[in-house]
């Protein structure tokens, strides 16, 4: 299946809008923002776990990163309530399952294999630090190669610089309402910008949003080796 699989075209969407279709284990569903492959792929999904509801033990040979939305996700090692970012390296296994249900950002197949560290924040009570500019404040959250991935929160009236990403970017507004030249995007709106993109963002009312960028089409590794992991 091939769905916005074109990593060198721009990509926005309302997840709120999508609908949710089902995956092979009976009370978890998901929205797919992008994807290559099938059960095993490379993709982006918004993942709902119906309260009770359960994942059969799995491998990942691509890594996994986890944004937790609402609820609570949990697996063997613990619990992750809302605001939790997890990432799982390749080659890790789990049994993933929500008791109160919840909702998931969901990234596969896209960690440089050399990347082996696992990693559990709490975004709650991880420090903001000032951005590059006056109402920027960043919480990083990860970093390996050509990829960092953040938290940043923009007071209202925040105008950044026009920047370029040679790597792409991925945004996933969580609160507020994110802007730039080519539009306005709410909460829940998720934007991918391919590698060489050029924009000028900035946010009139304020908003909070998951960002990532250094990986397309791949990470590259601190010795310039590809990390690109599709089926």
């Amino acid at each position: 299946m091939d769905l916005n699989a074109d990593l060198d075209q721009r990509v926005v969407l309302d997840t709120t809008a999508l609908p949710w279709t089902p995956s092979p284990m009976a009370g978890v569903d998901r929205r797919m923002l992008d994807r290559r492959g099938g059960e095993v792929a490379r993709a982006t999904s918004i993942v709902r776990y119906a309260p009770g509801s359960h994942f059969d033990r799995h491998v990942h040979g691509g890594g996994e990163e986890i944004l937790v939305l609402e609820g609570t996700f949990s697996d063997e090692r613990g619990d992750y309530p809302a605001g939790t970012y997890l990432r799982n390296p390749v080659g890790s296994s789990h049994a993933p399952f929500s008791e109160p249900g919840c909702t998931i950002l969901v990234k596969l197949h896209q960690m440089h294999p050399a990347d082996q560290q696992q990693l559990v924040i709490d975004t709650h009570s991880a420090e903001w630090l000032p951005g590059l500019v006056a109402g920027l404040e960043v919480m990083p959250l990860h970093a390996f190669g050509s990829e960092h991935g953040a938290l940043v929160r923009w007071a209202p009236g925040t105008l950044f610089q026009p920047h370029s990403h040679p790597g792409g970017e991925e945004i996933l507004v969580l609160e507020g309402v994110f802007q730039d030249e080519q539009g306005s995007y709410p909460a829940g709106s998720w934007l991918r910008n391919p590698p060489g993109s050029i924009h000028r963002p900035w946010s009139e009312e304020g908003c909070t949003i998951w960002v990532k960028t250094g990986h397309l089409p791949a990470t590259l590794g601190p010795d310039g080796s590809e990390g690109l992991l599709q089926t």
